[in-house]
């Protein structure tokens, strides 16, 4: 009985774990890696036609993108999942290949004129619409049968609609473990979404620890505060643009835009526009809407009850085509525009932040994490100027980061979910999902209060019969990212926000430590900040 570390092993992106038990090998999660944890999506670390099971968490895609690559290299097996999750990874998967295919088109005409060979696409979407075929949907609660001495089953994860931790029992030679992986577990009181279940008593734990280092800082009102930025903007005649995440993120968005509304808590302007910009939020919107039975949190509930639509109001308009997106920036009156990628890294959202960036009376509102090397992150660091469409483009609109807003639980959450996990306490948890220095930090929490943890490493292998590991991994450097975005930034200045952010990472490490150890941490830095500053 074995446990293979795959993806998401000190690492954000790129989830995948495999469990071997009797000869069969189970593939929990099979994302796509991305940003710095990106090596090349293209190449497996296992043969795809050794894999007889999959099971999805959720379907975003750093935990679901290369499925269709799984089946396109010969994977036959079924792909389990729940409900909600299958019918977001039918238009999420098609959404990534057609994305797969544009950059392979538009890397073949760069080439060819550079006479280099075509390139093909990871996956099309006509395999990704084969891959389709082998899923197999469950609901919350039920017991499934995997193969004689595997069964497993979906708990809501409160991350996103559809979202799961799953339970599984696995029997071999007589050795009964229970193992949990967590996915990524959701925020507490979000709109719409549940929050997470707790579970019952594990043997092993996989656990996600994205915010494993922090807690989210407290909003007082999310509708208020995301009302007075809207009001702020438009009263100087800008647009609001949100980067935003097309599936999850953007129906909240629309939840507290309809609140927004209904409450005339947008002064200026009670009846302001709202455009979402992105073909694939667009579809998900439309299944955040249907049959959500089981799934919906109880104020939801009571709303549907009482005939209220959740995503929808006056003013809402959703756009399909790229001539309708162009056109928003041609229309001078004031906005909000919600579009796609929630990073800044592509997609329609690109554009827009061309158009609004150097506009002083604009605003650029985060409400997502912003992965390093990215677009969205570069911003958040204050950055004085990008570059897009070969173009460099002065940042003087304002620009919020509206950290309260998160999908992910923070450290504390973590905490409280993992304390539930008793009778039987782990035997070990598996640290995975964070930035490397917040593995480590999160699975040092845990030591601390009596929980054995670690963080592994790619291609980390664990006997979970005997309780040891076989193998120890390999510890990946991260990867150098060049983007269009920093525009004519050296290498050195890279390195140089790299270095802050690891004081960043130590800060937060120190907290708790002694009053006179904190202010000669304080003392010193404040020191070199002088020095340079002289």
């Amino acid at each position: 009985m074995k446990l293979t570390f795959f993806g998401a092993a000190k690492a954000v992106t790129g989830s995948c774990h495999c469990l071997e038990v009797s000869g069969k090998k189970i593939l929990i999660d099979c994302g796509l890696q991305q940003g710095r944890d990106e090596r090349d999506n293209a190449v497996l670390d296992f043969n795809a036609s050794d894999i007889d099971y999959v099971i999805v968490t959720h379907a975003h895609i750093d935990h679901s993108g290369r499925i269709p690559l799984l089946v396109k290299q010969g994977f036959h097996g079924q792909i389990f999942t729940t409900r909600l999750t299958g019918e977001l990874l039918s238009v999420m998967l098609q959404d990534s290949a057609h994305i797969q295919e544009m950059e392979a088109q538009w890397k073949n005409q760069k080439g060819k004129r550079a006479g280099r060979e075509p390139v093909e696409p990871l996956y099309t979407v006509a395999e990704a619409s084969q891959a389709m075929t082998q899923v197999v949907t469950f609901e919350y609660g039920q017991i499934i049968d995997l193969f004689p001495g595997v069964k497993i089953r979906f708990v809501d994860a409160g991350h996103l609609l559809g979202s799961a931790s799953v339970e599984v029992w696995a029997t071999e030679n007589g050795v009964e473990k229970k193992i949990v992986f967590s996915g990524d577990l959701g925020n507490i009181n979000q709109p719409v979404i549940r929050d997470p279940s707790f579970v019952q008593g594990a043997d092993y734990v996989v656990m996600e620890s994205t915010y494993g280092d922090r807690n989210h800082e407290p909003v007082a009102s999310y509708t208020a505060e995301l009302a007075k930025i809207i009001d702020d903007t438009f009263s100087k005649g800008g647009n609001v643009i949100i980067p935003s995440f097309a599936v999850g993120r953007t129906q909240e968005l629309l939840y507290f835009m309809r609140e927004m509304k209904r409450d005339g808590m947008v002064k200026s302007n009670p009846d302001f526009t709202v455009v979402v910009d992105s073909p694939l939020a667009n579809v998900a919107t439309k299944i955040f809407s249907g049959d959500l039975r089981g799934y919906l949190d109880e104020e939801a509930i009571e709303l549907v009850r009482d005939g209220e639509k959740l995503f929808t109001f006056p003013g809402l308009t959703m756009t399909e085509s790229g001539e309708e997106s162009k056109m928003l920036n041609m229309d001078k009156r004031s906005k909000v525009i919600i579009s796609a990628s929630g990073m800044c890294d592509a997609g329609r959202i690109r554009h827009h932040l061309k158009h609004n960036l150097w506009r002083e009376e604009c605003a650029i509102v985060f409400v997502g994490y912003q992965g390093e090397g990215t677009l969205g992150r570069h911003l958040l660091n204050g950055a004085k100027q990008v570059r897009l469409f070969g173009e460099d483009i002065a940042v003087n609109a304002t620009i919020h980061n509206f950290k309260g807003l998160s999908s992910h639980a923070d450290r504390d959450h973590l905490l409280d979910w993992i304390d539930h996990v008793k009778d039987p306490a782990p035997q070990q948890v598996f640290v995975v999902h964070g930035d490397a220095q917040v593995t480590e930090i999160f699975a040092n929490t845990l030591r601390e209060k009596g929980i054995p943890a670690h963080a592994p490493l790619y291609e980390e292998v664990y006997d979970l019969a005997a309780d040891k590991m076989l193998a120890a991994g390999v510890e990946l450097a991260p990867k150098k990212l060049s983007y269009e975005s920093t525009g004519h930034v050296s290498a050195a200045y890279h390195e140089l926000e790299e270095a802050a952010m690891d004081i960043m990472t130590l800060i937060r490490a120190s907290k708790g430590s002694a009053n006179k150890d904190l202010k000669k941490m304080a003392s010193q830095l404040r020191a070199l900040v002088e020095r340079w500053q002289s």
